[in-house]
């Protein structure tokens, strides 16, 4: 569970809610008309954009702004470092057996097990990781979309809600609830905006960069070990994908001396 993503979310929103109740009741802001317009109109609005995979996979993609755990850096260093040290005492088929929880990082293994040259194992991995930004990219583009539509749709219910008011100016009864159209439209469309779709958008973002960056770091520590690169070396290499106040803290396991 990412906890700042959480907590952002329900903090921003308790604050105004409380804010609202501070100014009245939570039901002055309550408008279906005004829900209809924003949520429902930007909901097809984005969906316009792209067909119905991307649109409804871009839900199982925003879980990850609160589910995801990215795996730390150093551990993957570790792994791959003991996997090194493995393959140079005991061969590519010592790796067979080896207890891996990371998928991609398994996958590059299972290629050196089976005896893929260096350069089927380099496209492979790297179209992977091509592939695998790219849908994560159109998840957050499709979250970005939402927070570029739902302000324009509140502008369209405040219009609704201004031409509703002026058309009916001999019934005083009507000019509440029109102008209350015309207000709330505007106020959903910046809530949903700002307060949701953005931010999962720019969390989604960093999540996908942080992966990349792990997918790249076992990519060249998959093709140092097939290079039958001395472990320390390969750690050396490796570090340099962690920032710099960790760069010197690595271990190496016993026997790569």
């Amino acid at each position: 569970m990412d906890l700042a993503t959480l907590i952002g979310l329900i903090g921003a929103f308790a604050f105004v809610i409380m804010a609202m109740l501070l100014g009245g009741t939570l039901e002055m802001f309550v408008d279906v008309t005004s829900i209809l317009i924003v949520f429902g109109g930007t909901t097809f609005v984005v969906m316009m954009k792209y067909n119905m995979g991307q649109f409804f996979g871009a839900i199982k993609i925003a879980m990850k702004a609160f589910l995801f755990k990215i795996e730390a850096s150093d551990l993957l260093i570790e792994k791959i470092v003991e996997m090194a040290d493995a393959a140079r005492k005991g061969g590519f088929l010592a790796l067979e057996e080896a207890e891996i929880t990371n998928t991609f990082m398994q996958k590059g293994i299972d290629m050196l097990v089976d005896g893929h040259d260096a350069e089927v194992v380099r496209n492979t991995l790297q179209n992977d990781i091509r592939l695998t930004a790219e849908r994560h990219d159109t998840g957050a583009a499709i979250f970005t979309n939402f927070g570029d539509v739902a302000p324009a749709m509140g502008m369209i219910g405040t219009l609704v809600g201004l031409v509703a008011m002026l058309s009916n100016m001999d019934d005083p009864k009507s000019i509440g609830p029109a102008m209350a159209v015309a207000l709330l439209t505007t106020l959903y469309g910046a809530v949903l905006a700002n307060m949701a779709a953005i931010p999962i958008a720019d969390k989604l973002k960093l999540r996908s960069a942080e992966e990349k960056l792990n997918r790249n770091l076992i990519l060249d520590g998959v093709l140092g070990i097939q290079d039958g690169q001395n472990p320390r070396v390969i750690e050396g290499v490796l570090r340099n994908y962690l920032p710099e106040s960790k760069r010197a803290n690595g271990t190496t396991s016993e026997g790569e001396a």
